[in-house]
């Protein structure tokens, strides 16, 4: 499908009554969740890559508590977690999307990842597979949720959370900050300065190339940059919203919100390196040197000082 053509059935689509359905069940269906075995493997190795920055810094999840901002269909990562010793983690989407359908099928996959996920905790499988078999039991996402000590808000605003100053060990992220406003992030971060205890750390992953490229191979991740702000809007809706924010706005948002960073990965597509020079990027982006411009990710850590 030519990337104009799904951008125009999904802004249709999020002006109509019952649109975001609709849409969810497309994703289902012919989308994404499509091939549902693969991606819960990739949430899984996203969350092991997330655990690698903990370790990294000396931090061990067992008895930690936990935000995250953007549920979505099925709550992997917060699960994850929770099968490797994390106290609670209360989890946030703004738009409600989480399916009893896909939830459970989450958890029966999970089965054949559990060496993994032991291995990525650095615990035991045996501790990991009785966590696993509790789980095992819920008969519905609300159950589960319960039974894994977690807490689903949704609607709700990770930037207004309503947890208490200091109370959170980690607030996290996987390919959400993307589809949300810029000032929304300040305030999601500022927020996060806010809840964390000291020393405590706000990890995030950020797939910040052009979506239509995963599905439209005439396109590269960067094509989204060739357009003008005005000439965006047009193409942009509620159901994909993009940004198009390069990795170093990303860093400088989370130090304006009084947030050390740490760590910070983002490297060019060697694909979007070599077409650069054919593309005519748009004047609002012009500024950006190429290793932005052709980065379409960026994973952070950013750290509130002790004290």
């Amino acid at each position: 499908m030519h990337w104009r053509v799904k951008g125009l059935i999904q802004k249709g689509l999020s002006a109509l009554p019952g649109g975001v359905t609709v849409n969810d069940w497309l994703q289902k269906t012919v989308g994404t969740n499509r091939n549902f075995a693969g991606q819960l493997e990739s949430k899984v190795d996203d969350w092991a890559i997330f655990l690698s920055y903990t370790d990294s810094l000396g931090i061990r999840v067992q008895g930690l508590r936990l935000m995250e901002v953007g549920t979505g269909w099925f709550p992997t990562l917060p699960i994850c977690y929770s099968l490797v010793g994390a106290a609670h983690c209360t989890t946030y989407d703004l738009n409600r999307h989480l399916s009893d359908e896909l939830t459970l099928r989450m958890v029966k996959g999970l089965e054949g990842l559990l060496d993994k996920i032991a291995k990525a905790g650095g615990v035991t499988v045996d501790s990991v597979r009785k966590r696993y078999d509790r789980l095992r039991t819920a008969g519905s996402a609300a159950e589960l949720v319960k039974l894994a000590n977690l807490e689903y808000r949704s609607p709700a605003d990770a930037s207004q959370s309503g947890l208490p100053d200091g109370s959170v060990d980690i607030v996290f992220s996987n390919s959400v900050f993307e589809h949300v406003p810029p000032e929304a992030i300040q305030r999601i971060l500022n927020e996060s300065r806010r809840v964390l205890k000291p020393g405590g750390l706000s990890i995030h992953s950020v797939n910040c190339g052009d979506h239509y490229a995963y599905f439209d191979k005439s396109i590269t991740f960067i094509n989204y940059l060739t357009y003008s702000t005005d000439a965006w809007k047009f193409w942009d809706n509620d159901l994909l919203y993009q940004n198009r924010l390069r990795p170093s706005d990303f860093l400088a948002m989370a130090e304006r919100a009084g947030l050390e960073v740490p760590l910070a990965f983002h490297k060019p597509r060697p694909e979007c390196l070599a077409a650069l020079p054919s593309l005519k990027i748009a004047p609002e982006f012009q500024h950006y040197p190429a290793v932005q411009l052709c980065a379409s990710s960026v994973d952070f850590v950013g750290r509130k000082a002790d004290g």
